[in-house]
C-alpha cells in the first residue's frame, strides 16, 4: 500500500511522513523527490523545464520505482510528494492500480496565511520563493480537482504529531 502525502510547500508533508512512517508498522518513506532529483543529475541535462514533474520520465519511474520496492519489501510507502497538476495524479495514480498497489491520497492543507508564515519562518530550508510560487497554483487544484480526489487533512491548527495520527488513525480503520 502506499500513502501518498500531497498539498504544497510548507503543508507539513516532509515532517508528518516521518511521523506517519513510525505509527504504521512494516512502513517506509519514498520520497518521490529523489527520482526527480536523479533525473536533474544526468549530464547533459534534460530539457530546461521549471519543474522536474514536467519531464515525461518522471512519473512513470515514480510508479516502477514504489512498484519494485513495494516487490521488494513489502508494506506500506509513505511517499511525501506535492503532485498538483491532475493530468499527471491520474498517470500515476493509474500507473499504481496497473500493478494493483492500493493508494490512501491524503492532501494536507492550511490556509494560505498560515502556509505563507510556515514557508518564510522556515528554519531548515528557509525562506523561499520557488516554494512561494506554489501557493496560487495549489489553492487552484485545491478548488478544481484536489480536494476531491483525496482525504483533507486540514494542518493549519494541528501539530505534526497530530497530524500524523489523523493520517495513521484513518489507514489503520
Amino acid at each position: 500500500m502506499i500513502v501518498w502525502l500531497n498539498g504544497t510547500h510548507g503543508a507539513g508533508k516532509t515532517t508528518t511522513s516521518a511521523l506517519v512512517q513510525r505509527l504504521i508498522p512494516d512502513s517506509r518513506v519514498l520520497d518521490a523527490e529523489k527520482v526527480g532529483e536523479t533525473l536533474m543529475d544526468i549530464k547533459p541535462g534534460l530539457p530546461s523545464l521549471d519543474n522536474f514533474q514536467h519531464w515525461p520520465p518522471w512519473r512513470p519511474l515514480v510508479v516502477e520505482t514504489a512498484r519494485h520496492v513495494l516487490d521488494y519489501t513489502g508494506g506500506t510507502l509513505v511517499m511525501p510528494m506535492t503532485v498538483l497538476v491532475e493530468e499527471y495524479w491520474r498517470e500515476i495514480s493509474a500507473g499504481l492500480a496497473r500493478h494493483a498497489i492500493p493508494v490512501r491520497h491524503f492532501v494536507l492543507h492550511a490556509d494560505q496565511e498560515t502556509l505563507r508564515g510556515r514557508i518564510e519562518g522556515d528554519t531548515v530550508m528557509g525562506p523561499s520563493e520557488f516554494r512561494m510560487t506554489y501557493l496560487e497554483p495549489y489553492a487552484e487544484a485545491a478548488r478544481t480537482w484536489l480536494h476531491r480526489e483525496a482525504e483533507v487533512v486540514d494542518t493549519t491548527r494541528l501539530t505534526p504529531d497530530e497530524t500524523a495520527r489523523r493520517i495513521a488513525e484513518a489507514v489503520g480503520s
